[in-house]
């Protein structure tokens, strides 16, 4: 019997299991009837294992019986091509993703552990009614992993403002875009720079402590006198440079004159898309592969982060991503940029983690293993409507953990210094918002901490819309609980006697509580 009917076997000696029809399997696993039994009889195999894992956990299958299920339909994989995603014959609500081939050996072995680790805990508001109506259930893998340190870089913001002022407690570093430093601002003519405001930036984050990225991008019409024009107002090319020597140079005097003032350069920015970018992923390859080599010469404490890629929900770009990996691309970088971030802002931050995890399986489908920095957001978030004002705060918390959950080095919330998108932190010459306050109490959480684990949903014992991760700071442990909509109530856990809610109260806790969508701290007293 080959894999792939050993794969239908497994899942129908499950579904069988438990009596229920296709049907109901589907509703329980958030996928259509016709998915389920395509899947469960062998008429095909999904491209991805997620909706196998679905039908699985709706059916109550063991840690070793998923492990079973993903070597069936790795595989299926490997024998033969597998079939695309089929949409569902009703609308399917978000779901977040099942774990790809990088992480399941690591995370199956720890799921049933997790199971019965620590009792769930919640906090909020005890007094008033709680409101358990879910009305988006996703699904996501939980993991534990020996702890690991969260860095001081990881809260970070791009700064869209050239005038040198900086955000306060609610940044760990900073990200330089659409802040008039781009290639063709710099360079308005061959070997004629004109430093002034990346001088005034870079002085700027050097008073406020803060670590910063400068981002390459916008080649110079003289240096592509032919190429098509870029996304931006200012003349600036997609194309890139007719001679690559121009591009070394370029590496070269910006890396020379901010050595140790720059602690990390992006190589290129939405280097994925035409807009931003045209030519192809052997091209770019080459480019970042000759400006590592200049970066590590001039500056060997510098990081170097491979081009950010964008537009990642859409499978074309994707591609790309996965193109660039084939060709070696990421063996050349410390880092590499992705642009993790909902279809829409006003969706819950937690969406991301399928897109984490969409990413991740192509960087395993593309030979590329760098560590993740989240550097922005799709271009056209400046036309999205505004969110109010406490929805705005509670999601440019959980941005952050929802990178902590899909376990990034760094995110960049876009942006700081401008008003023209969903969530503002702080216009320039502006006070800060309330959504700035709550990156800044988050950020004070996160510092000089360890996280070991993060639990979500039903398959961790909670409620399904109910997340969670451990920390410990100085071997003192503490959680941070939150949900992606709704509210939910459950017990205090053992150890925990205090609440901290990021608009800086703290209270005693005891027994149950409640937890709604502003992520709560719980800590010994």
């Amino acid at each position: 019997m080959d894999a792939g009917r050993e794969l239908a076997s497994l899942l129908t000696e499950l579904k069988q299991r438990t009596g229920w029809s296709y049907e109901r399997i589907g509703a329980k696993a958030n996928l259509s009837r016709s998915t389920v039994h395509r899947y469960c009889t062998g008429a095909s195999v999904p491209s991805a294992f997620g909706p196998v894992e679905q039908i699985a956990l709706a059916c109550g299958a063991g840690s070793a019986e998923l492990s079973a299920l993903y070597r069936l339909w790795e595989r299926a994989g490997e024998a033969g091509p597998a079939d695309e995603p089929v949409p569902a014959d009703r609308p399917v609500r978000p779901r977040l993703p099942a774990l790809s081939r990088r992480s399941w050996g690591v995370l199956a072995g720890a799921a049933a552990m997790v199971l019965l680790a620590a009792v769930a805990v919640v906090v909020g508001i005890p007094d008033d009614p709680v409101d358990t109506t879910v009305t988006a259930p996703i699904d996501a893998p939980m993991w534990t992993l020996p702890p690991s340190p969260i860095a001081p870089e990881f809260v970070g913001v791009t700064v869209n403002s050239p005038t040198g002022l900086m955000p306060g407690s609610e940044a760990g570093s900073v990200r330089l875009w659409d802040s008039e430093t781009k290639w063709n601002q710099i360079e308005p003519e061959r070997d004629r720079y004109d430093w002034t405001t990346l001088e005034r930036l870079v002085d700027g984050a050097a008073r406020a402590g803060l670590p910063v990225v400068y981002v390459f991008g916008g080649t110079p019409q003289w240096a592509s006198p032919a190429g098509p024009p870029a996304t931006y107002p200012d003349g600036a090319r997609a194309s890139p440079p007719d001679d690559l020597a121009d591009w070394d140079d370029l590496v070269r005097d910006v890396a020379s004159r901010f050595r140790g003032r720059i602690g990390a350069y992006e190589l290129w920015d939405m280097a994925n898309h035409a807009k931003f970018f045209t030519g192809s992923p052997e091209v770019l390859v080459e480019m970042v592969r000759r400006a590592a080599a200049v970066i590590r010469e001039v500056d060997p404490a510098a990081s170097v982060v491979c081009p950010s890629m964008g537009q990642l929900w859409e499978p074309a770009y994707l591609a790309y991503l996965q193109r660039f990996g084939e060709l070696r691309g990421y063996d050349h970088c410390d880092a590499a940029a992705v642009k993790l971030y909902p279809r829409r802002a006003a969706d819950p931050p937690e969406t991301m983690v399928e897109l984490a995890e969409r990413i991740n399986e192509a960087f395993h489908r593309g030979y590329g293993h760098a560590k993740l920095w989240s550097t922005g957001t799709d271009f056209d978030v400046p036309y999205q409507p505004p969110l109010d004002e406490a929805r705005a705060a509670d999601h440019a918390a959980r941005f952050f953990l929802a990178g902590v959950y899909a376990r990034f080095e760094r995110m960049y919330f876009y942006n700081w210094g401008g008003a023209r998108v969903p969530i503002v932190l702080q216009p320039v010459g502006g006070p800060a918002t309330r959504a700035a306050a709550h990156v800044g109490r988050l950020r004070s959480w996160l510092s000089g901490v360890r996280v070991g684990s993060c639990r979500h949903g039903e398959p961790a014992g909670l409620a399904g819309n109910v997340w969670t991760c451990r920390f410990d700071r100085g071997g003192v442990p503490f959680e941070i609980w939150w949900t992606h909509e709704g509210t939910a109530r459950v017990p205090v856990p053992p150890g925990m006697s205090v609440a901290e809610r990021l608009d800086g109260s703290a209270a005693r806790v005891a027994g149950e509580v409640a937890l709604d969508g502003s992520p709560t701290l719980l800590r010994p007293a």
